[in-house]
């Protein structure tokens, strides 16, 4: 059967995305966890230099670099962010044509069951 063959292409296309989009959400959540984590050692290194100021000349040079990694992070969330919500869209579309490409098959089959209906009576 040809819908039999698009019904399973089709379901694969929604796991597939399906897939996509969790893997963009975990890594999303695992940016902003690292990103948390920069906070945290940001603030440890600042509190230890008693310097917060990132102009001043005397403050460490670890925060800045962590404070420029943790932007980077943030960036990259904002980013996924718009992928998530494209990815989603995906997902919503590829569902919408996996209901279409089921009720195409359901017909078929129904139609093959009538038409052995009709040649066995007649």
């Amino acid at each position: 059967m040809k819908r039999d063959n698009l019904v399973r292409l089709t379901r694969f296309k929604v796991m597939e995305k399906r897939r996509q989009l969790e893997q963009l959400e975990m890594m999303m959540s695992e940016f902003a966890r690292m990103a948390g984590e920069l906070d945290h050692q940001i603030n440890t290194e600042e509190k230890k230099a008693g310097i917060s100021d990132v102009a001043h000349f005397a403050y460490p040079t670890f925060a800045k670099a962590a404070r420029i990694r943790r932007d980077n992070l943030n960036n990259s969330v904002k980013d996924l962010k718009v992928q998530i919500a494209a990815a989603r869209l995906a997902l919503e579309e590829a569902d919408a044509e996996l209901v279409n490409a089921e009720k195409l098959e359901q017909r078929d089959v129904a139609r093959e069951e009538l038409e052995q209906r009709r040649e066995a009576l007649g």
